[in-house]
C-alpha cells in the first residue's frame, strides 16, 4: 500500500506502507472511538451506580431518622407515664401510711386482739411460683396491679371508718353527724360551687367553703371522729381530716398549726387547728369540706344543722 504526500509548492512524494503498518493504523484509528466510546458508557454505568447508592443512602437515612424520632417519642412517653406511676404509688405509699397509724391507734384504744388487727406488718401472701413468659414490664399488668392495690386501700379505708365508728359511745355517737361552722369567730367568705378563682380569675369549681377571720384563731371539730390526717397536703396546705363514721369525713385546710395528729380521738367543737394562710389561700381562713362516702357534698346543710 503506497500513501501519496501532495505539498503545493513541492513535488508529490510517495511513501510505501506495509500490511503490518495498515493493521496498526487501521486499529488506531477504529479502536480509538471505539475505546472512547466504551469509556464514556462505563463511567455512565458508575455515575448512575454512584447516584443510585446515594438515592439508596438517603433514603435508608430517612428511614433511621424517623426511627430515631419514633423511639424518642416513646421515651418521652415513658418517662411521663414513670413519673405518673410513681406519683401515684408515692399517694398509695402515704395513704398506707396514714391508714396503718390510724389502725394501731384504734386497735390500741379498742382494746382489740393484735392479731385480727394488726397493722404493724405487711399482708401474709403466697402461692406457687408461675413462670412468665414474658421477661419486659407488661404496663397493662401494671395498671390493673395499681386498680387492684388502689381499689383494697379503699376497702381498708372502709373499714377503719366503721371500726372508728364503734368506738364511740351512745352521746359521742348523736355528736358524729356534722353540724355548724368549723370556727369561733368569723364570717363565711366563699361559698360550695363555681365561682371566680382568686388566683387565675378564670371560673372554677369550689368544692368546700372558706371562712376567714383573724390568724391564729380556733379551728374546732364539727363532729367526733377520728383524725385520719394531719400535715400537708397540695393545695390544702396544712390540714386536718376527721373520720366520722357512716362516710362522713371532714376536712378543714390552710391552718397555720395543727393541734392533733393521726389516730386522736376528736370531740365536737374541740380545737383541732389554729386558723392560718397555708398553701394555694390568699389571707388567712379555713377551707371546709364534707365528704360523704369518698365523694365532695355541699357543706351547707350540715353548717345548718342543729344538734338534737
Amino acid at each position: 500500500m503506497k500513501l501519496i504526500l501532495v505539498h503545493k509548492t513541492a513535488a508529490s512524494r510517495s511513501i510505501a506502507v506495509g500490511r503490518w503498518s495498515v493493521a496498526v493504523l487501521s486499529v488506531v484509528c477504529l479502536g480509538l472511538p471505539l475505546g472512547l466510546m466504551a469509556l464514556g458508557y462505563e463511567l455512565g454505568q458508575r455515575q448512575g451506580a454512584h447516584e443510585a447508592q446515594a438515592e439508596r443512602l438517603s433514603a435508608a437515612e430517612q428511614v433511621v431518622s424517623q426511627r430515631a424520632k419514633e423511639l424518642a417519642q416513646l421515651s418521652s412517653d415513658a418517662r411521663r407515664t414513670l413519673g405518673a406511676m410513681t406519683r401515684k404509688l408515692a399517694e398509695l405509699q402515704a395513704r398506707v401510711t396514714r391508714l396503718d397509724a390510724l389502725g394501731t391507734h384504734i386497735t390500741a384504744l379498742a382494746g382489740l386482739d393484735g392479731g385480727e388487727f394488726d397493722f404493724t406488718t405487711d399482708p401474709a401472701l403466697g402461692g406457687p411460683l408461675v413462670v412468665s413468659q414474658v421477661d419486659e414490664l407488661d404496663p397493662a399488668a401494671l395498671s390493673q396491679d395499681m386498680a387492684f392495690f388502689s381499689a383494697t386501700l379503699d376497702d381498708r379505708d372502709t373499714q377503719l371508718d366503721v371500726l372508728a365508728g364503734l368506738l364511740f359511745d351512745t352521746e359521742a355517737q348523736a355528736e358524729a353527724i356534722p353540724s355548724g361552722r368549723p370556727i369561733t369567730s368569723g364570717w363565711l367568705s366563699s361559698g360550695y360551687g363555681y365561682r371566680k378563682d382568686p388566683f387565675t380569675g378564670q371560673r372554677a369549681w369550689h368544692q368546700g367553703v372558706d371562712f376567714a377571720g383573724k390568724a391564729g384563731g380556733e379551728v374546732v371539730a364539727v363532729a367526733s371522729g377520728v383524725v385520719s390526717w394531719s400535715g400537708e397536703k397540695a393545695g390544702y396546705g396544712t390540714m386536718i381530716e376527721v373520720a366520722h363514721g357512716d362516710g362522713l369525713v371532714t376536712r378543714y385546710g390552710h391552718n397555720d398549726e395543727n393541734l392533733v395528729e393521726v389516730g386522736d380521738l376528736v370531740r365536737k367543737g374541740q380545737a383541732i387547728a389554729l386558723m392560718g394562710n397555708t398553701g394555694r389561700s390568699t389571707g388567712p381562713h379555713v377551707h371546709f369540706e364534707v365528704y360523704k362516702h369518698g365523694r365532695p357534698v355541699d357543706p351547707s346543710s350540715y353548717i345548718r344543722r342543729t344538734l338534737r
